[in-house]
């Protein structure tokens, strides 16, 4: 309750007192605004008529703050034409109570406004609950998105690693069935060189051949040869499976 009056500021604090409620009494709007730094009521009674700082300043510093403007002000006041009237609501008050008033009145609008300022507090946090449950669910929704992104990501890369095996084990699988046979085939051929060099002892010309070409070499290394090659191919296929 802002009032420079005492004797007004005496008989509110009793009335609303009576009614239960935790008042504090201040005399000028400075004060008033000092006093809200540091505790924020339910609702603010104000006088317009005050000196240094009058009740529509007052109640103008206050929506000003972002801290403050959501604070129900009701005017209580000797001022009662129209005029004055009509610029207390423009500044943003909730009611008008003129001087003298009724205890009655004064409690039924006090009770009155507090129920609105609970009301919208419950509906403020409702809000914000809300809100927080929507964020929630689009960040699981985000999550999700990214997870069949990924998952798809994944399918996409095990169907291309699976067609790349499938070309790669296709000749592969060839070469390994034709080195198999050409090591049986390169044994066959030994084995043919031999009998025929036992039946037909080479001659000069086939003895400087076979020395060209490192026949003994040849016939030593080559199924080593054959055999690496198969194992190659084995790797391969292993990197491949």
């Amino acid at each position: 309750v802002v009032d420079d009056m005492p004797a007004y500021l005496k008989v509110l604090a009793e009335i609303l007192s009576a009614a239960n409620y935790s008042v504090a009494t201040l005399t000028n709007g400075k004060r008033a605004l000092k006093h809200l730094q540091n505790y924020l009521p339910d609702l603010i009674l104000l006088d317009i008529q005050m000196p240094e700082m009058n009740g529509f300043e007052t109640c103008q510093a206050i929506k000003a703050n972002p801290d403050t403007a959501h604070l129900p002000i009701i005017f209580i006041t000797a001022l009662s034409d129209v005029d004055s009237i009509a610029e207390g609501f423009a500044l943003g008050a909730v009611d008008y109570i003129c001087k003298p008033f009724q205890a009655g009145e004064l409690l039924a609008r006090v009770n009155t406004h507090l129920k609105f300022q609970l009301l919208a507090q419950e509906l403020e946090q409702q809000v914000s609950d809300r809100t927080a449950d929507l964020q929630r669910a689009l960040k699981e929704v985000e999550q999700s998105k990214l997870q069949l992104i990924q998952q798809e990501k994944m399918s996409a890369l095990g169907n291309l690693v699976a067609s790349v095996a499938h070309e790669i084990n296709n000749p592969l699988g060839f070469l390994a069935g034709s080195l198999s046979n050409a090591n049986s085939y390169l044994q066959d051929l030994f084995k043919h060189l031999e009998i025929y060099q036992s039946q037909h002892p080479p001659n000069e010309i086939v003895r400087v051949s076979a020395k060209v070409i490192d026949l003994a070499f040849l016939l030593e290394d080559f199924p080593k040869l054959l055999t690496s090659m198969e194992a190659a191919t084995e790797r391969i296929h292993g990197i491949s499976n």
